[in-house]
């Protein structure tokens, strides 16, 4: 279920990436500001700031998951799942890794995003 919610943010995530890349280029080519209006900068700072607490919270969850997964539930019978898939851990452990990087760069994109606000504004 965790993985899946995973996979579900970070596909969101890339669209909306993609998106966002193919925006500003167009603008750029169009020799027009990268954020022409408030409106648009306030837009993509929102859309930053959700998706970045959204893709931190799919990796923690992912991330509790896997940990559990790697070294088993005391107190109960279920076995360590590493072992006999030890690359779906590793895999996972990677997939976790870039999804934690992506919040960062999704934060720094919130910053640059306030920097346009505040060039917008004044």
């Amino acid at each position: 279920m965790e993985t899946e919610y995973l996979v579900g943010i970070s596909a969101s995530v890339a669209a909306y990436s993609l998106l966002q890349l193919v925006l500003v280029v167009r603008n750029l080519l169009k020799k027009v500001p990268a954020v022409p209006t408030q409106n648009h900068a306030w837009i993509l700072f929102a859309g930053d700031q959700v998706f970045a607490y959204a893709m931190m919270s799919a990796g923690s969850a992912a991330a509790g998951v896997t940990n559990l997964n790697r070294t088993g539930i005391r107190h109960t019978p279920l076995p360590d799942f590493c072992k006999p898939l030890h690359w779906f851990c590793s895999h996972m452990a990677v997939s976790i890794t870039f999804a934690f990087l992506s919040c960062v760069c999704l934060a720094v994109s919130t910053v640059i995003d306030a920097i346009w606000l505040a060039k917008l504004v004044n």
